[in-house]
């Protein structure tokens, strides 16, 4: 029986190599390229600004078919990557929240609307470039593990894949570090239609997520005020969407050393802000959590990531009920931001994720 694969490009040397990896083991391999509506022309040098979004896909689809020589399929996703992740992005600021869009977009866009396509050209199974591994049991359980390389892990951005889609997805870098993809990369003479690596909100370029959120709701920013957490008023700021929990530049209040943000009150328009001691945090609540490996009945010890770049810590997870868990963090973190992803590990396995909600002070 002949075996095939749809392996999902880019155009980034991550996914050029998996399609190639690929080649190596399947009978046939299916190139498939989609556009969400935000690539901006920021894809390569060699086009302006005034190219064409369909100038821009067709010239890159021409470069995969040249580097890979596989039939490459383009999906049209933006009606769906606007209504699922953009608008999603967009309200989570719009509530005070800092989102984390790569959470929903793996599910929802890849191993979703791209899965079920390559499906329908009748291809069971979707590769991508993510530095992640999968491992199935004796009794068919999937299991999510981390990347080998540790510094581009890419597990935590699939904490929200569940069994079927697990079954269905392919990481061929998984097992591979970033110097070893590179090197595979120059041997077959595989060249990246843009050299930039991928970034963590891919959709946003040259503005930042304020500007960005103005542009595509139409809303204008409310200025307000900035107080410390005992109440007293220290300045103005311009919009509450600028800011996220931590963040210490735009605050623009003189004082004998830095202010960061510790919230962002809706229901006044203010800015709360204090020093970086107050970030810490020992406990928070994390809801909408999606659960890879079986809900635990009890306490149980684990690790737990609070965002992409933060090193995993070790924490107790108690269940309140099946979707819904409070983490009590060994020692107390900083900057638990309501709206980021929460993802949870026991070793290198994950266990699942959701997205942080209350956090207590230490």
């Amino acid at each position: 029986m002949s075996r095939s694969v749809a392996v999902a490009l880019s155009g980034g040397v991550d996914s050029l190599v998996s399609a190639c990896l690929l080649k190596q083991e399947y009978d046939r391999v299916v190139g498939i390229h989609f556009t969400t509506g935000f690539e901006q022309n920021g894809n390569s040098d060699s086009f302006d600004k005034n190219t064409s979004d369909s100038d821009l896909t067709r010239a890159l689809i021409s470069h995969l078919n040249q580097q890979l020589d596989i039939d490459i399929v383009h999906i049209d996703c933006r009606n769906e990557f606007r209504h699922r992740v953009v608008d999603y992005f967009i309200q989570t600021y719009q509530a005070g929240q800092t989102p984390n869009p790569c959470l929903i977009c793996n599910p929802l866009i890849k191993f979703g609307v791209i899965l079920d396509a390559a499906q329908k050209l009748g291809v069971e199974r979707l590769a991508t470039g993510h530095y992640a591994r999968i491992q199935v049991d004796s009794k068919g359980q999937y299991h999510l593990l981390t990347g080998v390389d540790s510094n581009k892990d890419q597990s935590y951005f699939l904490g929200r894949m569940n069994q079927q889609q697990l079954q269905s997805a392919i990481f061929p870098l998984g097992d591979l570090t970033k110097f070893r993809v590179q090197e595979i990369a120059r041997a077959n003479g595989l060249i990246p239609f843009t050299g930039n690596e991928s970034q963590d909100v891919c959709f946003i370029k040259g503005m930042d997520y304020g500007e960005f959120i103005t542009r595509q709701s139409g809303i204008e920013p409310k200025p307000g005020l900035i107080a410390d957490m005992q109440g007293k008023i220290l300045g103005e700021h311009s919009g509450l969407h600028q800011f996220t929990i931590g963040q210490r530049r735009g605050i623009n209040v003189p004082a004998a050393k830095p202010y960061y943000v510790l919230r962002l009150d809706m229901s006044t328009n203010r800015l709360i802000v204090g020093w970086k001691e107050d970030l810490y945090a020992s406990e928070c609540r994390v809801t909408q959590v999606n659960w890879i490996e079986a809900i635990p009945s009890g306490p149980i010890e684990i690790s737990v990531k609070l965002r992409y770049r933060h090193q995993a810590v070790p924490a107790r997870l108690i269940p309140e009920n099946g979707h819904t868990v409070r983490i009590q963090f060994e020692k107390p973190q900083s900057a638990v931001t309501p709206g980021q992803g929460a993802v949870f590990y026991k070793g290198e396995m994950v266990l699942g994720g959701g997205f942080i909600s209350v956090n207590q002070a230490s």
